[in-house]
């Protein structure tokens, strides 16, 4: 069975040579760890981050670079920050090659459930909505079930839709 890092270094697989690739957040984050040094890669962070890299060593974060995810991270030479509607003017007009999410429901025609538990506290959906309506390469890391130990693959979402038929692989554990 695969663990969290081994599902982040089977998706850098998909990474391809200057790709601008959006991370979102959980496993998804992992995936700038393993991604081959010998091609060029831009990743994004949402929140207004161009040129990620790796996360820091303990000891080397720095509490004001962080993702959208509120982790630190460490920059690449000729990283660029910018505000939030500068980034979604990136999303929006596709300039994002790939975008790796995590969900808590895929349905077997690529429907993805990722924002809202229904009768739970949410401040907001984020950028995910915006990330599947605009990205044409959508990869899905997740664990394969839920803390209930229901799969998370199933014929028809049964929470609240983020995106519909836009999800192109998901990689899990399994």
């Amino acid at each position: 069975m695969l663990t969290k890092e081994d599902i982040a270094k089977r998706i850098a697989k998909e990474v391809k040579d200057r790709y601008f690739v959006n991370l979102g957040i959980g496993i998804p984050t992992l995936v700038a760890n393993y991604v081959r040094e010998d091609i060029a890669v831009e990743f994004q962070s949402e929140n207004g981050v161009l040129g990620m890299g790796p996360f820091p060593f303990e000891g080397e974060e720095d509490a004001d670079i962080i993702n959208a995810g509120k982790q630190t991270i460490t920059t690449l030479p000729g990283a660029s920050f910018f505000d939030s509607a500068f980034s979604f003017g990136m999303i929006r007009s596709q300039k994002v090659d790939l975008t790796i999410l995590g969900a808590m429901e895929v349905s077997e025609n690529g429907d993805i459930a990722n924002w809202k538990i229904p009768g739970k506290m949410v401040k907001g959906m984020g950028g995910a909505m915006d990330l599947v309506a605009s990205a044409e390469n959508i990869i899905v890391a997740m664990m394969h079930v839920n803390k209930a130990g229901e799969s998370k693959i199933l014929k028809k979402c049964t929470l609240p839709l983020t995106g519909v038929g836009c999800v192109k692989k998901v990689v899990t554990e399994l």
